[in-house]
């Protein structure tokens, strides 16, 4: 892949990354990476097709597919197509790139039979789990792909609620949710503080949260390379109070042994491992945090960050870098109510 022409990253945030990353080849490898495109990563709808037949539509297009997690067939990596000698054709280490948007542009996307989603993103749908017959809450669902994920793995069973505070974005979720044929949702347009709270006290319990929280970002510099100019040390140190504040209501709406993921697509360790940790202090021994697996490297949460020191649970946190798995940047707890 060649390097794209990116904005330089502010100083501090630099500096920070220094910090998480001390060894400088693995700070080195991290910088290089940013750099790259994305791969082009889709997960097979399986409410309207098995893995193995779309991967055989999507191969008489002369589409190159890979399935990067063995135990995960319906998650494919499209790394271009056949050459055809077309001379727009742009041609890397023997394969075709395929063209803008034309990942977007076939029948099978606009039937629904694949998601184009980032790899990172559809982690906290997989450590979560749903099942069918499950009361699930995604409380910042938008633009619908964890919605959608959840939706597959819960086979149309049980019921889903996806919240959305934005009416634009509410718009892709439930236009994206037709696309896929997810029919056991409902979607509601509310500050997820405030639809938790009225859960907590009609007593409607839910079997499992996701909380894919409002971030900084950082994470996202490869799909996004303007988060280098609109990344901001001011929201960093802000965001964590509504970070809290949404898994703290979305907590006391879980059923005793329910369980709760919290996710952002940023490296700041005041989003992640701070926020990880208040939690841990706030809910004491009504709250469990919980190891997990995940198909692909990760590094423990780190236990202190400017001088302040964290539980030693927080280590539970699992810390998703690009330079990694040659993917975008994550962060990933697991929570389960115990009382």
């Amino acid at each position: 892949m060649k390097e794209r022409k990116i904005p330089e990253p502010k100083p501090l945030f630099a500096e920070r990354m220094e910090k998480l990353l001390p060894d400088r080849k693995d700070r080195e490898k991290y910088w290089e990476i940013v750099k790259l495109e994305p791969v082009n990563s889709i997960r097979v709808n399986t409410l309207k097709i098995i893995p193995d037949e779309l991967r055989r539509k999507l191969e008489n297009y002369g589409w190159i597919i890979r399935v990067p997690w063995k135990n995960f067939p319906e998650i494919m990596i499209v790394d271009g197509k056949k050459p055809t000698g077309n001379v727009r054709e742009i041609i890397e280490d023997g394969i075709a790139k395929l063209e803008p948007g034309e990942l977007g542009r076939s029948l099978e996307h606009l039937l629904g039979y694949y998601y184009i989603q980032e790899l990172s993103s559809m982690l906290p749908v997989i450590a979560l789990n749903p099942l069918p017959g499950d009361r699930y809450l995604d409380l910042c669902a938008s633009p619908g792909s964890k919605t959608t994920q959840a939706g597959a793995s819960m086979k149309n069973l049980g019921v889903i609620i996806a919240n959305e505070v934005s009416l634009g974005r509410m718009r892709i979720l439930a236009s994206n949710l037709e696309r896929c044929g997810v029919m056991n949702v409902v979607v509601t347009k509310k500050d997820g503080r405030d639809l938790t709270k009225k859960f907590q006290k009609e007593k409607f319990l839910l079997d499992k949260v996701l909380v894919d929280a409002p971030c900084s970002g950082e994470g996202t510099l490869r799909s996004s390379p303007k988060t280098y100019l609109m990344w901001n040390i001011k929201n960093v140190k802000s965001l964590p109070k509504l970070q809290k504040q949404l898994f703290e209501n979305a907590f006391l709406c879980l059923r005793v042994g329910g369980e709760i993921v919290y996710s952002t697509c940023t490296h700041a360790p005041e989003e992640n491992e701070g926020v990880v940790n208040d939690i841990l202090e706030e809910f004491g021994d009504n709250i469990e945090i919980v190891d997990f697996e995940l198909p692909l490297k990760t590094r423990a949460g780190i236990n202190e960050w400017e001088g302040k020191k964290y539980d030693a649970r927080v280590k539970k946190s699992k810390r998703i870098y690009p330079q990694d798995n040659n993917t975008e940047g994550f962060f990933l707890a697991k929570f389960r109510r115990v009382k």
